[in-house]
């Protein structure tokens, strides 16, 4: 037969209560025999047979008493949901009809002082538990269910096998009252009811009820309550007991067995006779009588851990109740015995020192103990196990720690090589669990590849099939695959992980194969392929140029994804890469650079990326050290074969410097003539990305500036200058290359007013002559003919400036001064007429106004001017020798009708001139806009707008 293994797990508390120093003891005060007991809300009720009512404290002292019934107390249980204490006793019998047996509820938050020394509880309501329809028997067993408050429900066995049963407000007394009936034994006669067990399950409410010789479940809920045997043996009174699980125990001298609604469970044979029965958390209480000593003995069993938690041997116990967390026993000599469970680390220590570790890991998850405690247990286990050098065992208990214990604590212990199966193991786990760091993942790689176990690497990086969340911290996988040289295992794990940029590194600085990698990055979306490309680029142009150029092109034109082309162009445009982003990558090949944008521009016209597109490409194209990698390759290879060649040579005692010079002069061939290309395809882009069409260009004109003057380049700077309408910076560009040629042309071009030109260029062309220092007489003859011509240059002006140059001679102005001075005599002759005519004309006026003011004015019209009628009186005469009858001309009679529109209009003109001289932008604007700005002022002064002179009052400010 299996021995179970006995423990002290439960230690006696007795000692020091009760205020002495003794065993405690029910308080003298008490002076009956204890015949009940209850447990319940911090106090433990005793019922004696005298009818007193005891209430014990922790300390087993008396709160206080009082007298319950007259005769003598049955039965009492406390209440858990309220301070409610419900009795059974013996009492005054109020008539020889009635029984004396009552049930009584008392309220002990109520308590009704009554003199000093006395304190009794309020009795809430009394009932006859025997009337006319439930008949007087002896009481055997008695139980209460607390439903919902204030509702109760009080069963009462009795020694006829009738349960009474009592359901309702008692307080109110609004009650029902019925009766179960168990089967009766086969001969006919009746067994008493030696206990009693609820079963509540949600709105399901059972009976247990037990006797000696049967088992019977009665189902509450159903109406009328329906019966069950469960059993046909029973046991004998306080042998029975109710599971936390809420299944029956009955201890039968044989064994203890637990019921269930459906019938018998499981039974555990412990001999002897059951006195008591109890359950204490999660523990079997059995105080059993040895059948050839007769002395009674407590077992406290741990069923679940098979073993005895606590035995002791006991006196002659009355009751057994728990409370305050303790096991409290009442003997029959009113000695209390008090034994409470030990702690936790108490118990664990006793078995470590036994070394009985199983058990301690069983106790501690049975009682569900937290799980740092657990892994604590599993630690020292497996301490335990690995100081044995039974390494395989020690692993698995330290794998239970997981999440608990700190895993380097493990670790530490198996760094051995012989041992790395099992730290192997443990880091599987660990990554299975999600609780790996990036070490972990480290150092588990590491194991695989020093163990070369291809399989498993496979298993923990593919995971099988393949499919899965990724255990494992993705970089740490790569690098250590990658120092590995499992670059296969590494990819993988980068391409189930997103990684795209890893991914690529491995295919391109490990196994450097471009062709894959362009590939790759094809398949990617859009941003993805974008944000690869900007990373390793530079490495896929150096190799693969061609293809990546081609790449890009379809990334920047959104070629192949048709997501992109939903929507209005520019917000297109605005959802794909610029091509200005890769610049970068093409440091050391500008030539493709130039091959991608311009593709790319021939492609998108409206990109929101020209302006610095053309600014790139003008830099590209004018800049005249331009490096090319494939021209430094091609050197370098024929810088190495010339080496070689030397070196021969040398050997032969010659050189082959001829041939050397023949070469590098092919090369400063070919690049000058690159650079003239380039620069070729710099001026059309400066122009078509500048059209006359256009307000502004498509690049930054003050960055093509200083690229075109970084280079020299002068047909740049000529468009710009032109464009910007920088006329003299124009033709210092000529001045500068001597071109006289040029000059002249541009000044013909650019100084044309009529064309919106500068006419004063001509005077700096003639200045630029006159300080060469050297005989243009050529040229300055051509610029006379057009000055003269176009008549922009005073001839003195011409002759001041030609004169300072040495090498020209009169000869070549002479021909000009001629027609010069002939066209000025021509105008000075018509001015002299012009005098003369209008010295005449000033002269008759001066008659004509002086013969006004000295001689009389003869009116002879003889009708009116206005109506054509003969004048008669009243008349006006005008002096302009207009008549008009006097009702002909109204109000107005001041003026000639005939001469006011004609006075009128000079008059407005003076009004405007006098307006005009104030003026002064007029008259500058005028003034800068003539060829001759004496003939402006002169105008002015002719028609006397500024002859008059106002002088301002003295005191003005």
């Amino acid at each position: 037969m299996y021995q179970w293994r006995k423990f002290e797990f439960f230690e006696e508390k007795g000692a020091g209560r009760g205020g002495g120093g003794g065993a405690p003891a029910v308080p003298a005060e008490i002076a009956g025999r204890v015949t009940c007991s209850s447990g319940g809300r911090g106090r433990v009720a005793i019922g004696c047979d005298d009818g007193t009512v005891g209430l014990l404290d922790r300390g087993f002292r008396l709160s206080y008493g009082f007298q319950a019934y007259a005769s003598s107390v049955l039965f009492l249980q406390q209440l858990k949901q309220r301070n409610v204490l419900v009795t059974v006793g013996d009492d005054d019998q109020a008539s020889s009809q009635s029984s004396a047996v009552c049930l009584k509820v008392f309220d002990l938050d109520k308590v009704q002082e009554e003199g000093s020394s006395t304190t009794t509880p309020f009795c809430v309501q009394i009932l006859r538990v025997f009337t006319n329809q439930f008949p007087e028997a002896k009481i055997t067993s008695f139980l209460v269910l607390e439903e919902a408050p204030p509702i109760l429900f009080i069963a009462i066995g009795l020694d006829n096998g009738c349960i009474y049963c009592i359901k309702g407000d008692i307080a109110r007394e609004r009650i029902t009252r019925f009766t179960l009936q168990v089967e009766p034994v086969s001969d006919g006669t009746s067994s008493p009811i030696t206990g009693l067990g609820f079963r509540v399950e949600g709105q399901a409410h059972q009976l247990f009820a037990i006797t000696p010789s049967s088992i019977t479940l009665f189902s509450l809920h159903h109406q009328p309550p329906r019966r069950q045997t469960l059993d046909q043996i029973g046991c004998e009174t306080n042998a029975v007991a109710m599971s936390d699980r809420m299944d029956l125990i009955v201890g039968r001298p044989e064994a203890v067995y637990f019921y269930e609604v459906d019938g018998r469970g499981p039974c555990w044979a412990f001999d002897g006779e059951k006195k008591f029965v109890g359950w204490f958390r999660g523990y079997l209480l059995c105080i059993i009588e040895d059948q050839r000593s007769r002395k009674n003995t407590l077992n406290v069993y741990d069923l679940k851990n098979r073993l005895i938690a606590h035995s002791m041997p006991v006196g002659d116990v009355s009751h057994l109740v728990t409370e305050w967390g303790y096991i409290i026993l009442i003997m029959s000599d009113k000695r209390i015995l008090c034994i409470g469970e030990k702690d936790m680390e108490s118990k664990l220590d006793m078995l470590f020192k036994k070394n009985l570790y199983t058990v301690a890991i069983n106790l501690v998850q049975s009682q569900q103990a937290d799980p740092a405690s657990t892994a604590e247990v599993l630690r020292k286990y497996g301490d335990h196990l690995y100081g044995k050098q039974e390494y395989d065992e020690a692993m698995s208990q330290y794998i239970h720690t997981i999440g608990h214990l700190e895993p380097s604590y493990v670790i530490q212990k198996f760094l051995d090589a012989k041992r790395i199966h099992n730290l192997t193991n443990y880091l599987e786990k660990l990554h299975d669990r999600g609780l790996a760091s990036k070490d972990h993942t480290t150092l588990l790689l590491n194991c695989y590849t020093k163990l070369k176990d291809v399989e498993k690497l496979n298993h923990f990086i593919k995971d099988e099939d393949g499919v899965g969340e990724i255990k494992f911290d993705v970089e740490t996988a790569i690098r250590v695959c990658r120092a590995a040289g499992y670059h296969e295992h590494a990819m993988f794990v980068a391409k189930k992980a997103g990684r795209h940029e890893l991914y690529l590194k491995i295919l391109l600085e490990d196994l450097a194969r471009y062709d894959e990698a362009l590939q790759y990055i094809s398949g990617l979306e859009a941003n993805q392929a974008g944000l690869t490309v900007k990373e390793y680029g530079k490495i896929l142009v150096d190799h693969r140029p061609a293809e990546t150029v081609k790449i890009l092109l379809r990334l920047c034109t959104d070629g192949g994804d048709p997501t992109t082309r939903r929507g209005s162009n520019s917000m297109r445009l605005l959802m794909i890469p610029s091509p200005m982003d890769f610049v970068n990558i093409f440091v050391h090949s500008p030539q493709y650079l130039m091959e991608f944008l311009e593709n790319y521009i021939k492609a998108v016209k409206d990109s929101p990326a020209q302006t610095e597109i053309h600014n790139t490409l003008l830099e590209l194209y004018i800049s005249k050290d331009l490096s090319f990698p494939s021209m430094s390759q091609e050197n370098g290879f024929d810088d190495h074969n010339s080496k070689e060649r030397k070196g021969k040579e040398i050997t032969n005692g010659y050189k082959s410097g001829t041939r050397e010079k023949a070469k590098l002069g092919k090369e400063e061939n070919k690049t000058a003539k690159d650079i003239v290309d380039r620069q070729r395809k710099g001026l059309a882009l400066l122009k078509s990305a500048w059209t006359p069409e256009m307000e502004e260009p498509l690049y930054s004109v003050d960055l093509a500036l200083i690229i075109c003057n970084a280079n020299a380049f002068k047909d740049g700077l000529l468009f710009l200058y032109e464009k910007l309408k920088l006329y003299k910076e124009v033709i210092s560009c000529y001045k500068q290359a001597h071109d006289h040629e040029g000059l002249i042309a541009c000044c013909k071009k650019l100084g044309d007013s009529t064309q919106g030109g500068d006419p004063s260029l001509w005077g700096d062309l003639l200045n630029y002559f006159g300080e060469l220092g050297e005989d243009c007489s050529k040229e300055v003859k051509e610029v006379l003919t057009y000055v003269e011509k176009a008549d922009v240059l005073p001839p003195i002006v011409v002759l001041q400036t030609l004169s300072k140059n040495p090498c020209l001679t009169l000869s070549v102005v002479k021909d000009y001064i001629a027609r010069k001075l002939e066209q000025e005599s021509k105008l000075i002759e018509d001015d002299r007429k012009s005098v003369d005519k209008y010295q005449e004309e000033t002269e008759l006026m001066k008659r004509e106004i002086e013969d006004l003011k000295t001689n009389a004015k003869v009116f002879q019209l003889s009708k009116c001017t206005a109506c054509t009628f003969t004048l008669d009186l009243p008349a006006v005469h005008f002096m302009c020798m207009h008549s008009f009858h006097l009702r002909c001309l109204g109000d107005n009679e001041k003026e000639c009708p005939e001469c006011a529109p004609e006075y009128r209009s000079v008059m407005e003109a003076k009004q405007k001139l006098e307006l005009n001289a104030r003026d002064h932008d007029l008259f500058f604007r005028q003034l800068r806009g003539s060829k001759d700005g004496f003939s402006v002022v002169a105008d002015y002064f002719s028609k006397g707008v500024v002859s008059k002179t106002t002088i301002p009052p003295e005191n003005a400010p």
